[in-house]
């Protein structure tokens, strides 16, 4: 990245909505230089104060579902109400090169130049739960420089959804029709964690196929029970493609905001999501401590072949690791 600037012209520059700086302060964030990790940490207190006024919204799906198509266009619905959106657009990272496509502001084409609007797309590394190691320091970020809607675009469904829906204020899963086939391919866990789930792509001739999935989600919901003992997790149908019931979709989102918010789960999710978010940063930093101690680099690479090639169980490579890296 280009010379950092002081904390001061971060901030300011966050605080007055300039795109440029804010690109730059997530950028600052990303970074895993030590010196850059303190000026961060530095920038972030300073705009802390200024953040928490956004509704989170963490959307995720089956491959194919839509995501991109549905949160362009229930982004442009958003913005055109008065609300400023902030797309937080996280791309999964090749375990061969490293790459990653970052094509998400060419698959938003509206919300990419709609100046309410700001995408950022980030790869997500080797994170679990399809999201990038800063996520919720960009959330932070962006309800600083004013964005009172973040969304927040998981790889989807298939990796560890719960770090998504432990950093949002609401969990929206996308689905297809179909769903007989669907039910036995996803996860009980991310129907249990889904705080509103919509079936994409109703129109043509797939409306009834739709509501025919809607149905069964529901019945399966019913038995593996909702998230939160204050809401029931409703199933809509919706079409991003001709811009049908996303209005609906986006009704229930805030809904279950104002019935958390009566109940006071709304700042109990808050609460515990900060607590989480520290221990998330703890274990990150721990596990890059051990990779980079030099009496555990001396053997990794070593011991992974040989549990590799089942020589050595992972029970014991750990501990000879962990006895390198804490001796004693």
């Amino acid at each position: 990245m280009a010379r950092p600037l002081r904390p001061d012209a971060y901030v300011e520059g966050v605080l007055v909505g300039d795109r440029t700086v804010l690109a730059q302060t997530i950028t600052l964030l990303e970074s895993t230089n030590a010196e850059h990790r303190r000026l961060a940490g530095q920038v972030l207190q300073a705009l802390l104060p200024s953040a928490g006024g956004s509704h989170r919204v963490g959307i995720t799906g089956v491959p194919g579902v839509g995501k991109s198509t549905f949160i362009d266009q229930l982004g442009v619905n958003l913005t055109a109400a008065g609300h400023r959106v902030a797309v937080l657009a996280v791309d999964p990272t090749s375990s061969r090169t490293g790459g990653s496509i970052l094509g998400d502001k060419t698959r938003m084409e509206r919300l990419a130049v709609d100046p309410s609007a700001f995408i950022r797309p980030s790869p997500a590394g080797t994170t679990l739960g399809g999201v990038t190691r800063c996520t919720r320091e960009t959330i932070l970020v962006c309800e600083a420089a004013g964005f009172d809607v973040v969304l927040v675009e998981t790889v989807g469904v298939g990796q560890s959804e719960t770090v998504v829906a432990g950093m949002v204020d609401c969990f929206l899963v996308l689905m297809l029709s179909g769903a007989g086939d669907d039910l036995q391919g996803i996860k009980k866990g991310v129907l249990e964690i889904a705080d509103v789930v919509a079936i994409n792509k109703a129109d043509g001739g797939d409306v009834r196929r739709a509501e025919l999935a809607a149905a069964e989600y529901r019945t399966a919901l019913h038995l593996v029970g909702a998230p939160s003992p204050d809401w029931t997790t409703p199933v809509l149908t919706c079409s991003a493609l001709t811009n049908t019931g996303l209005d609906r979709v986006w009704e229930q989102v805030m809904l279950h905001r104002t019935t958390l918010e009566r109940s006071g789960g709304f700042d109990r999710r808050r609460r515990t999501q900060q607590v989480e978010w520290m221990w998330s940063m703890l274990d990150e930093r721990l596990r890059a401590s051990l990779r980079t101690d030099a009496a555990v680099r001396e053997r990794l690479d070593e011991l992974e072949a040989e549990v590799e090639a089942g020589r050595v169980p992972a029970t014991v490579a750990v501990d000879e690791l962990w006895g390198r890296y804490r001796p004693g």
